[in-house]
């Protein structure tokens, strides 16, 4: 039994045209992603307006890892829209890429060097001293007491933490 169904004006004039030669479907691509890196790698220079990341991880590299980590990159974050609210993150660091990633507000004028140079020896530190498990809690520990202690070796320690609790105002919304 044939349907009666009502037939668009433009649908009747493409009809009337005759048969449409169709294009080939392309074919699929399948899409198939490495397990690492973890994170998607921006191509953001390391040089600042005001800072130059690879100049201070070398340096710090040099002098207080003896150049023992290697094929490290040190890139500034992403820019948001928005600043932070709540908490400011200023560095962190991925092992499996050897990705330190540092906050893009701290490439200012008004930050001082040795504050920086304070940030990325906190997010170095990470590489050499271990996480320990506490099952416990089930969670990862990376703030150790032995990593407190190391962290607490860098000569502008006491410095930096003052100025950060100063102008952490600065960094949030």
């Amino acid at each position: 039994m044939p349907r009666n169904r009502k037939i668009s004006p433009r649908a009747a004039a493409k009809a009337a045209k005759g048969p449409t030669r169709r294009k080939k479907p392309e074919p699929k691509r399948k899409a198939s992603a490495a397990p690492l890196p973890m994170q998607r790698q921006f191509a953001f220079p390391g040089e600042g307006r005001h800072h130059d990341l690879r100049a201070i991880f070398d340096k710090m590299n040099a002098r207080y890892f003896r150049n023992s980590l290697r094929g490290y990159t040190i890139t500034w974050g992403r820019k948001r829209r928005l600043r932070p609210k709540a908490y400011f993150i200023f560095g962190t660091i991925q092992e499996q890429d050897r990705m330190i990633r540092i906050h893009p507000l701290l490439d200012a004028s008004w930050v001082p060097r040795w504050f920086l140079e304070f940030v990325i020896y906190h997010e170095m530190l990470h590489s050499v001293v271990p996480d320990i498990y506490d099952p416990k809690r089930r969670r990862r520990i990376v703030h150790t007491s032995k990593f407190i202690e190391r962290e607490r070796r860098f000569p502008y320690y006491n410095r930096a933490r003052r100025w950060e609790a100063e102008n952490l105002a600065r960094f949030l919304r």
